[in-house]
């Protein structure tokens, strides 16, 4: 007896981990918003770029905070001459291999925006994705603090842009120098330190998430994690944790120093902000407020006295009064020394977007979505290919971040655009004179096709139109074809009917509208137009 041939396993269709597929709807919204972010950053003068999404493994560098990870974060593979490639990480290591690579013909100071996807070999979890979208803006060739300074207006107007009102969003800005001052006094200068100050920084980076006694173990011999995963640690001393969990809490942004605006008028103190009064116990009044100015006093004050750190404060002192300048207050743009940015190669000021609104999610649990872009100035990494000094600095949006935060901040999911025109099908014979009305339509200017499933039942084309979001589909069976006329369905204005719950309201409606109209062939074209203007849509 012969065995029985195995019958063919089926494939399953699945995702891997950290990958999301995206609707229309989710694309249409998408693309809307880039061209608003794309409005903005022209409009203060940057061009275009695309750079591709595979670059040689040490062009990109390794500069991920993943160092628990393979290829440290990066999905990387050899080609055929054993040279290893690796997916871009992010957008900003890409551009510095392209002004190096095109240097002399590149106008300077190169100012450049891009978008597109970036990779990341990382744990996927609850908002850790292995694929997202970066929106870029980047200034190379300027050491001016102007050009941080317009990095952080230039975020303050793309989220205004976005529609964000004031108040709920915030561009926070701090200054890598102050903390490698502070790890310097602490004894970890120097290369040979450069391993040990990237966990120490990684690991601030990380209190808001565990904690200040995370930080801690990250800071010693290491930490695991809830799945029982090691993350090996900085392996400091007592002593040099106990000073960076300090440096760490006043990071936490916990306390705010006040600026003392007490010699000041009434009216002056007015125009600075809320005002915080202090008396004393003889009756003495101070007046304080929230203010970049006495966060910058206070930075001063605590870290001052370390070369590093003081030029580090002084370049944050040059971006608020610019800021400033341009009328830019501390609602919208805030020295705040709790930004860090885990990213090694920041060498200077560091920015923020956070957005400060609390929302619920589908579960209607509160959720307060943080920072939805951040950057900063990187002098070092164009350097790396030219071996002289080259100044830059650089702005990333989350887009796929941005994208949820807006839906949840606006109630709903994006809606997608308007789907296409659908020209039905009576005849199989007659598709000829069906694709000529496509046709017609399409010169027009609108949306249209051809229903191309089987044509038989009529009603399984309506549910096709339906679903492809249809405002409208055009009918000629042989009845309208011997008088030479359409039928133009408004799908729209029929689920409105279909969807009144009032019997009386109902009919009255299904008896005035203009649901399901008749029009000469030859007026086609206008006859869909009509209901596309009854609706508001283009075409």
């Amino acid at each position: 007896m012969s065995d029985k041939p195995k019958k063919p396993q089926k494939l399953k269709a699945r995702l891997p981990r950290g990958l999301a597929d995206r609707s229309p709807a989710e694309i249409a919204a998408t693309r809307r918003m880039i061209e608003t972010i794309r409005g903005v950053y022209e409009l203060y003068g940057f061009e275009p770029v695309e750079t591709p999404a595979i670059e040689f493994t040490d062009a990109l560098g390794k500069f991920l905070p993943d160092l628990d990870r393979p290829n440290e974060g990066v999905f990387s593979f050899q080609d055929d001459d054993e040279q290893w490639l690796s997916l871009r990480y992010d957008l900003t290591a890409p551009l510095a291999r392209y002004v190096a690579e095109n240097y002399d013909t590149l106008p300077k100071p190169y100012r450049s925006y891009r978008e597109g996807y970036v990779f990341r070999n990382e744990k996927p979890g609850p908002g850790r994705f292995r694929q997202f979208m970066q929106f870029d803006a980047d200034t190379v060739g300027s050491a001016s603090p102007a050009a941080d300074a317009e990095i952080c207006m230039m975020a303050a107007d793309a989220m205004e842009a976005l529609g964000i009102p004031r108040g709920q969003y915030v561009v926070k800005v701090n200054n890598r120098k102050v903390l490698d001052g502070v790890m310097e006094a602490i004894g970890l200068g120097g290369d040979e330190n450069a391993g040990r100050r990237l966990i120490v920084l990684r690991a601030i980076d990380k209190l808001d998430r565990l904690g200040v006694e995370g930080v801690r173990q990250l800071l010693g011999a290491g930490r695991k994690d809830e799945s029982g995963d090691f993350t090996k640690g900085a392996g400091l001393t007592s002593d040099q944790i106990e000073k960076i969990a300090v440096f760490a809490t006043l990071q936490s942004g916990q306390v705010v120093e006040l600026e003392d605006v007490t010699n000041l008028s009434p009216n002056q103190r007015a125009k600075r902000g809320d005002i915080l009064t202090f008396q004393s116990d003889d009756g003495d009044k101070s007046f304080f407020v929230e203010s970049n100015k006495g966060v910058i006093d206070g930075l001063m004050t605590h870290f001052g006295n370390n070369p590093i750190s003081r030029d580090g404060i002084q370049e944050l002192q040059q971006i608020a009064d610019l800021v400033n300048a341009s009328g830019y207050k501390r609602d919208r743009i805030q020295i705040d020394s709790s930004v860090v940015r885990g990213l090694e190669y920041y060498t200077g000021p560091v920015f923020e977007v956070e957005l400060l609104i609390e929302t619920k999610d589908e579960k209607g649990r509160p959720v307060r979505f943080g920072s939805v872009g951040g950057g900063g100035r990187y002098d070092g990494l164009v350097s790396r290919f030219r071996g002289e000094p080259v100044p830059a600095t650089g702005f990333s949006i989350g887009v796929s971040r941005l994208r949820a935060a807006l839906d949840l901040i606006e109630g709903a999911k994006a809606q997608a655009t308007t789907g296409p025109v659908v020209v039905t099908v009576f005849d199989r014979d007659r598709l000829a004179d069906y694709q000529r009305m496509v046709k017609a339509l399409r010169d027009a200017g609108i949306r249209a096709e051809l229903y191309l499933g089987n044509p038989k039942n009529f009603g399984n084309q309506l549910k096709y139109a339906d679903r492809r979001g249809s405002p409208c589909v055009v009918i000629q069976g042989s009845d309208e074809r011997a008088t030479g006329e359409v039928i133009v369905k408004d799908l729209i204005l029929g689920a409105q009917i279909a969807a009144e719950t009032d019997r009386e309201v109902y009919l009255a409606r299904q008896a005035e509208a203009k649901e399901r109209e008749k029009s000469p062939e030859s007026d086609l074209v206008e006859a869909v137009r009509a209901v596309l203007a009854r609706h508001g849509l283009g075409g």
